[in-house]
């Protein structure tokens, strides 16, 4: 199955095996196009499809609230995506949240596997995404990068962007993340925070100055969890309807 990711900064894609939960080909990285339009990233999408020449069912991931194919916010793209079917507009594709589709991945094939009760899956990129699971299943859209800290969205003051931006030191920036971090534990009592998003695979850098009582971990599948989560849904999506 072909997952796509769309994200701030690039779109990524590649044909996956859904049972083992891997990339099956290297996976394709276009920038995200300036501005961000429809448009312009369905012809990224397309151009990803016709990359791996695939005429089949695909999943794709967005950075924002998408029920039933449709978008419903755009925080971090262009704002012109609020309303419009992506389903319809990437050739009837399943299409849904960015950290839910990575948050599937790590629950099915990583950190998240085999547990029970509340797990948080947070991406830390150009935003900050939330996958909520409760017993192993996802409650969608959750969008806790939102939440207000200081008076502004959480993901103004702890998202990678915002540590590259004002070129923060890790050591400082992971005190940011374990503010943050400290507000959903209290708001969720979760068992288990995973860590994913480009950051994930610098982990050591700033883990180690993040202390809370939940246990945190760095997402196994690092930043090909979108991917391999979009193509999971496809597939889950292809088998009901058969």
């Amino acid at each position: 199955m072909l997952g796509i990711d769309i994200g701030g900064s690039g779109i990524k894609g590649a044909p996956v095996d859904t049972k083992a939960g891997e990339l099956v080909e290297d996976r394709l990285r276009i920038p995200t196009p300036e501005p961000s339009s429809p448009p312009a990233v369905a012809k990224v999408v397309k151009s990803i499809r016709a990359h791996f020449g695939w005429t089949g069912p695909v999943g794709v991931t967005f950075p924002g609230v998408v029920v039933d194919g449709v978008v419903r916010t755009a925080a971090n793209v262009d704002p012109s995506w609020v309303g419009v079917d992506a389903a319809r507009l990437f050739g009837e594709a399943t299409v849904l949240n960015d950290a839910d589709a990575a948050g599937l991945a790590e629950m099915s094939f990583g950190c998240g596997r085999g547990h029970e009760g509340t797990v948080l899956v947070l991406t830390f990129g150009t935003g900050i995404g939330s996958a909520l699971f409760i017993d192993g299943v996802l409650v969608p859209n959750t969008e806790l990068g939102h939440l207000e800290l200081h008076g502004k969205d959480a993901e103004h003051r702890a998202s990678s962007r915002v540590r590259e931006d004002h070129e923060m030191s890790w050591d400082k920036w992971g005190e940011r993340v374990e503010e943050y971090l400290k507000h959903v534990e209290m708001l969720f009592s979760p068992a288990l925070i995973v860590i994913g998003g480009g950051v994930s695979k610098k982990a050591d850098k700033f883990l180690p100055h993040v202390h809370i009582d939940t246990p945190v971990v760095p997402a196994a599948l690092l930043n090909q969890a979108g991917i391999i989560g979009a193509a999971q849904a496809a597939a889950g999506l292809a088998r009901r309807a058969h």
